[in-house]
C-alpha cells in the first residue's frame, strides 16, 4: 500500500490502527519510544490524513521516476554489502549521517549491522522518500524490538541549505560514519530540468576564463556534495563511505594536493552501476578516514571480489593514474616541446559538415550543397583516427575563419554560393547555446589559427581508448582539418611529422601515456596530459638507426635539425618562463603580494 507517495508495510498500518491515540503529541511521544525517531509527524494534519486514508484503504498515486534528476536508490542488498564491508574494516560509528537519505536503505542497514549508534540524521528534499523513510524504520523497529534504538531525526531539507555544522558541533568527539549516495547528475542537467535542488550559482572550483564558459564550470551534484560534508567532518573522527561516480572520486584527489583535507586510507570499491542501478556509468564506493594526516593517493578495488587493481594519485608533485607504471617511466613526465591543439568547434554540424555524393556535396540533413570548394577542407573526428597514416576522409566541413574572430564578411563578396547557403541557415548559428559565440562575427567558428592549415599532422583521438597517434596527410592538395574531439601538432614538412609520431607511438612513450591516462575518463586524452610528454627525453632514449628502420628515407641531417629545432624550442620557452618570472619578481616587491601566474 502507498500513503503520502510512499510505501507502508502493513505492520506499519497495523501500529496506527491499533493506536488509541490520535493526538499528534502523543503518537510521536509512542512513535519515538518505539524508533527513536524525533517529530514524525510535524503537524496534526498529516496524522489524520494517515488514519483517514488507513481507514478508508485508499491507495495512493505510483511514485514518478526521479532518474532523470540523478536519483538512483540505492537497493537494499547494496546497502548492507556496504555496512558489512564498512565493519569488517573496523567501522564501529556512533552517529550516522546520510545528507541524501532517499528511500532509507542505508540507514535501516545501519541499524541492522553497527551496534553502538547513537545519533542517525537524514536529510532529504523529496517528501514521500522522507514518509518512506520513516515508516521503514519504523517497520524496522516493530519486527526488531530488541535492537539498540538510537535517537533519530529526519529532516525533509534541501541538503545544500542544510546545516551541518550543528551536528558536527553536536558530536566533537563521537565516531561519526558519514554515508550515503548523492544524486549522479551535473548542476547543468538539473538546470535543465528544472531543479530546485541546486547549490547557489557558484565556480566552486574557481575555474576561470574561457574553462569555466565552455564546461568546466559545469559540477557533477555529488562532487559538490562530497567536498562540502568531506570539508566539514574531515576534522572529526570517523569515515566518510560515499557512493560517487568514479570521476568524481578521481577529482576529489586531484584536488587534494591543495586543500589537503584531513583524510586519508582513501579507497575505492568498484561497483558494477549496470547491475546494481540500470545505468551506465563507471561508479564506486569512495571511503576514507577522517581526522588524519592528509592522503594523496587512492588504492582502487573490485567491490566484490575485494582484488587491488591498482593505486592512482599524487606522486612527487604530479597526478598518475597508476602508481606502478609511473615509477618506470616517470623521466617522461615534463613538457612537450609545442603546444597541442584541439580542433575545429562550430556547433552546426547539420550545415557545417558535408559528405560526398555523385560528385555533390550532401550536409547531415541529406539536402544537396552546392557551394566553391575553396573553403570546404577534409574534417576528421575521433572516430576516424584509427590508422597508422591518414590520407582519406568521409567527412568535409566549411571553414569560415583562419582565426577566432576573423570577421566573415569576405564571404558575400567571393564566395557568394556559400555565403547564401549558411545565411539561408542562419537558424542553425542563432541557436547555438554556447556563450563563446555573443558578440563574435557571422559564422563564427572556435579552434582554428595558423596551426589548422599545417599541411602534416600527428593527431590523437580523445574520446576513445586508444593511445596511438596518427599521421594525416593532405587531402585533396589541402591541409585536413579536426574536430574538437581530436588533438593534434601541426608541421610545414613530412619528415619533422613522421619523427614526432614514430617517437610517440614508441613503447616507452606509450607506457608512461597509460601511466597518467584514465581509462573511466569521459575523454581519456586531454591536451593536459599530451603537454606532460618529455620529447626530449625520448629523444634521448631513441638511436637514429632505431628510426631510420621506420622511415627508411630519413638522414642524419634531418634527425639533427629536427634535434636542434626541439632543442631551441625549450631553450627559448625557458627564456619565456624566466623572464616571466623575473616580472613577477618586480611585482612581488612593487605590491608586497605574489600575482597568480596565468599561462
Amino acid at each position: 500500500m502507498k500513503l503520502f507517495e510512499a510505501n507502508i508495510t502493513n505492520s506499519v498500518i497495523a501500529f496506527f490502527k491499533n493506536s488509541k491515540e490520535l493526538s499528534i503529541e502523543n503518537v510521536n511521544s509512542k512513535i519515538k519510544s518505539t524508533c527513536g525517531i524525533n517529530a514524525f509527524f510535524e503537524i496534526q494534519s498529516e496524522l489524520d490524513e494517515l488514519i483517514n486514508t488507513i481507514s478508508n484503504n485508499k491507495n495512493i498515486i505510483n511514485e514518478p521516476d526521479r532518474a532523470e534528476y540523478g536519483d538512483f536508490q540505492t537497493n537494499r542488498n547494496l546497502s548492507d554489502d556496504i555496512c558489512n564491508l564498512l565493519k569488517n574494516k573496523n567501522t564501529e560509528p556512533e552517529i550516522i549521517i546520510e545528507p541524501t537519505c532517499g528511500k532509507g536503505n542505508f540507514i535501516i542497514s545501519s541499524l541492522n549491522t553497527f551496534e553502538n549508534i547513537k545519533y542517525i540524521y537524514g536529510v532529504e528534499i523529496y517528501k514521500p522518500y522522507v514518509w518512506e523513510t520513516k515508516f521503514a524504520i519504523l517497520d524496522y523497529f516493530l519486527k526488531n524490538i530488541n535492537s539498540n534504538l538510537p535517537e533519530i531525526n529526519i529532516y525533509h531539507y534541501n541538503v545544500f541549505d542544510f546545516d551541518f555544522k550543528k551536528i558536527s558541533n553536536k558530536h566533537k568527539n563521537r565516531k561519526i560514519l558519514v554515508i550515503g549516495n548523492p544524486p549522479w547528475v551535473t548542476n547543468s542537467k538539473l538546470s535543465s530540468l528544472g531543479s530546485d535542488n541546486l547549490p547557489l550559482k557558484s565556480n566552486f572550483k574557481n575555474h576561470n576564463g574561457i574553462d569555466a564558459i565552455t564546461g568546466k564550470g559545469n559540477f557533477d551534484i555529488g562532487e559538490y556534495i562530497s567536498v562540502k560534508l568531506i570539508s566539514l567532518f574531515s576534522k572529526l573522527n570517523g569515515k566518510f563511505a560515499f557512493l560517487v561516480k568514479n570521476s568524481v572520486a578521481k577529482n576529489i584527489l586531484l584536488e587534494q594536493n591543495k586543500t589537503k583535507y584531513q583524510i586519508s586510507n582513501i579507497r575505492q570499491f568498484d561497483i558494477d552501476a549496470k547491475k546494481e542501478f540500470n545505468v551506465s556509468v563507471n561508479a564506486c564506493l569512495l571511503l576514507c578516514s577522517l581526522h588524519k594526516n592528509p592522503g594523496e593517493t587512492i588504492s582502487e578495488y573490485d567491490f566484490y571480489t575485494n582484488n587491488l587493481i591498482r593505486e592512482y594519485g599524487w606522486v612527487n608533485g604530479k597526478f598518475v593514474a597508476n602508481i606502478d607504471l609511473y615509477l618506470k617511466s616517470k623521466d617522461l613526465d615534463g613538457r612537450f616541446p609545442f603546444v597541442w591543439r584541439q580542433g575545429v568547434k562550430h556547433d552546426a554540424s547539420k550545415i557545417m559538415e558535408l559528405e560526398i555524393r555523385n560528385g555533390y556535396y550532401l550536409n547531415n540533413n541529406k539536402e544537396k550543397v552546392e557551394i566553391e570548394n575553396d573553403l570546404v577542407f577534409a574534417l576528421l573526428k575521433s572516430s576516424d583516427l584509427k590508422g597508422n597514416v591518414i590520407d582519406k576522409s568521409r567527412k568535409y566541413t566549411i571553414i569560415t575563419q583562419r582565426k577566432v574572430g576573423q570577421e566573415t564578411k569576405y564571404i558575400k563578396e567571393l564566395y557568394p554560393k556559400t555565403f547564401n547557403y549558411l545565411f539561408n541557415n542562419i537558424e542553425y548559428f542563432n541557436k547555438r547555446k554556447s556563450s563563446i559565440y555573443e558578440g563574435k562575427p557571422l559564422f563564427s567558428i572556435f579552434g582554428i589559427g595558423d596551426y589548422s592549415f599545417k599541411p602534416y599532422k600527428v593527431a590523437i583521438a580523445g574520446m576513445y581508448k586508444t593511445t596511438t597517434f596518427s599521421l594525416v596527410k593532405p587531402i585533396n592538395n589541402k591541409p585536413v582539418m579536426l574536430d574538437d574531439t581530436c588533438y593534434f601538432i601541426g608541421f610545414e614538412t613530412l619528415i619533422e611529422a613522421e619523427i614526432t609520431q614514430i617517437l610517440l607511438n614508441k613503447e616507452i612513450t606509450q607506457n608512461f601515456i597509460q601511466s597518467i591516462a584514465f581509462k573511466d575518463a569521459k575523454r581519456m586524452i586531454t591536451k593536459d596530459l599530451l603537454m606532460r610528454i618529455n620529447l626530449n627525453e625520448i629523444i634521448n632514449e631513441t638511436d637514429f638507426y632505431e628510426l631510420q628502420l621506420e622511415i627508411p628515407n630519413l638522414n642524419i641531417v634531418d634527425w639533427k635539425s629536427y634535434k636542434g629545432k626541439l632543442t631551441k624550442q625549450v631553450f627559448e620557452e625557458k627564456q619565456q618562463l624566466d623572464l616571466f618570472g623575473e616580472l613577477n619578481q618586480k611585482k612581488k616587491v612593487a605590491s608586497g603580494s605574489v600575482p597568480t601566474p596565468y599561462y
